[in-house]
């Protein structure tokens, strides 16, 4: 999104220099000062391109091009709130530019704000058809939302527009990963890389798709990726997974290793334990026994929603997969709408006493109109499911509140050895809101965290959640999978054994391996890299088992 300009605004620019704009002394135009903004913002220079559109904004508040502008300012510092809100000043300004409608449904779909992007990326499709920017946006939010034959024919659709646009390759190909499709997706990534498509992106995936015995050319040209110092340091970073996948699969374990950890040096992010241990204490203050006891009165008596907890990597998707291939099932992947409510309720991490005393002024009333909202955001794509899962890993921080909105909801936590669990998550490439994946001790303090809070849910609920253990599940699939039926409440079917031939949409990490049939190869795989990750295991302390 940095720097991005509607067309018309972009070619508007070109027409004069700065310079050009003034033969004589004489107060700036607003055009004048936005071409200087932009110049600033080009330069890096962003409090001064700020103060430049807020000079324009002053005397002309209606300025679209300024509103937009300032967004995008807002946009590189990744203050998405202030950028919706100029968006939208924008859009006010100028309601029939179909452009500010795909900018603001692209930063309501970074907030995961799915519903509001989904009405602007419509609104631009009305203003403009052949919007290919609106039309993979469709895409990828039904694919989102596991209507993925319905996103792959937005994205093929675009295609028939314009097939050299850097977003319908990729959009293609994951649309058609996620339905299973990987011989028709590999064609769409090798032409994105042919392209330069967000190349490091889609060469990881093409070098996911399969298992590599063999030392492959594909390892050669990735090395000459990395040589090539016109490759964006976002795309390198991809390529650097890319590489460590290879080097795995050849039991090149240290060198693999090595190269995770160069993206993760690249991609330099941080992470605030203490927070996160400030948050996490809030929490345990907060859902007490005592608070549990007293909101007794029944709210919703529901027992649709299935949650499908604990840490990435750690089986969720596959505990979702055998599930959802139970004909009563309907496996609705990860959802941000508990999240959303959730912060409606005050679980926001910040200060702990407006936390701890905006859930607690929550009556009954209020948690019923929640728990109606999540059931009908649910019911969507699956009316008459008899369950339907929700597998946000993360909604293992909100299994409180889940279970004051839905005292008949089963709970399902999937735990997997510490280390391989850590190991996985440490060869993954996630986004910003994963920090504490930047670096092997960092990530073994916060699994801590985790499983301390998940020891509190287990003493304050005692019984309500299900503990699924990914060794015992694939040392013997159909025994567990009986049992997580039977937790369901439902009559086994043996269609769960071939979880893998399920025709459901799998939109996450894990969407190749759910493909295949259950494997022992990931159990206490991490021994394979035990003198490079020793951080990792002296974080973990008596978690590690070793």
């Amino acid at each position: 999104m940095k720097n991005r300009l509607p067309p018309t605004f972009a070619k508007h620019l070109k027409t004069r220099s700065l310079a050009a704009a003034q033969p004589t002394p004489r107060p700036f135009s607003d055009d004048d000062l936005l071409r200087l903004a932009l110049l600033r913002q080009q330069e890096g220079r962003r409090r001064e391109a700020e103060q430049l559109c807020i000079n324009v904004l002053t005397r002309n508040p209606g300025n679209a091009q300024a509103l937009y502008q300032a967004a995008t300012l807002a946009l590189d510092a990744r203050d998405l709130g202030l950028a919706i809100d100029y968006l939208r000043r924008a859009i006010k300004a100028k309601p029939t530019d179909a452009f500010f409608h795909v900018v603001l449904a692209e930063t309501y779909e970074n907030k995961d704000q799915l519903e509001a992007a989904q009405r602007h990326f419509r609104q631009a499709l009305v203003l403009k058809p052949s919007s290919v920017e609106a039309l993979c946006g469709e895409g990828r939010l039904n694919a989102r939302a596991g209507n993925a034959e319905l996103g792959l024919s937005f994205f093929e659709r675009a295609y028939g527009i314009d097939r050299n646009h850097r977003l319908v390759r990729v959009g293609l190909a994951q649309a058609l990963m996620s339905l299973g499709r990987m011989e028709d997706a590999i064609k769409h990534l090798e032409a994105a890389i042919a392209r330069r498509h967000h190349v490091g992106w889609a060469w990881h995936s093409l070098v996911s798709a399969r298992e590599f015995s063999g030392e492959p050319q594909e390892l050669r040209r990735l090395g000459e990726e990395l040589s090539n110092p016109s490759l964006p340091r976002s795309e390198a970073i991809w390529v650097h997974y890319a590489i460590g996948k290879i080097l795995n699969d050849l039991k090149r374990y240290d060198e693999a290793v090595d190269h995770f950890q160069e993206a993760k040096t690249m991609a330099g992010r941080g992470f605030n334990l203490e927070a996160s241990r400030s948050y996490y204490d809030s929490i345990i203050r907060t859902f007490s026994p005592e608070l549990l006891g007293s909101k007794t009165e029944p709210n919703e008596s529901s027992e649709v929603p299935v949650f499908i907890v604990g840490m990435p990597r750690s089986g969720t998707t596959l505990v979702e997969q055998i599930c959802a291939s139970h004909p009563s099932v309907h496996g609705a992947g990860e959802l941000p709408t508990l999240g959303r409510l959730g912060q409606m309720a005050g679980l926001t991490r910040g200060s702990p006493d407006p936390f701890s005393k905006l859930l607690t002024a929550v009556n009954s009333e209020q948690l019923s109109r929640m728990a109606t909202a999540y059931l009908v955001d649910l019911r969507k794509n699956a009316p008459e499911a008899l369950r339907i899962t929700d597998k946000m890993p993360s909604n293992f921080e909100l299994i409180g509140f889940i279970a004051l909105l839905f005292p008949n909801a089963r709970i399902i936590h999937c735990r997997r050895d510490a280390i391989d669990t850590c190991v996985s998550c440490f060869m993954t490439n996630f986004d910003v809101r994963h920090g504490y994946n930047a670096d092997l001790t960092n990530l073994g303090l916060y699994y801590r965290e985790y499983n301390r809070l998940m020891r509190h849910w287990n003493t304050v609920l005692p019984g309500r959640i299900y503990e699924c253990s990914y060794e015992t599940l694939v040392a013997d699939q159909e025994a567990e999978s009986r049992r997580l039926i039977e937790f369901l409440g439902l009559p086994w079917d043996s269609a769960c054994l071939q979880f893998y031939e399920t025709d459901r949409t799998v939109f996450t990490a894990s969407n190749w391996q759910v493909r295949q049939p259950v494997y022992t190869s990931s159990v206490k795989r991490w021994k394979n890299y035990e003198h490079k990750i020793q951080p990792l295991i002296e974080a973990l302390g008596d978690l590690a088992e070793i």
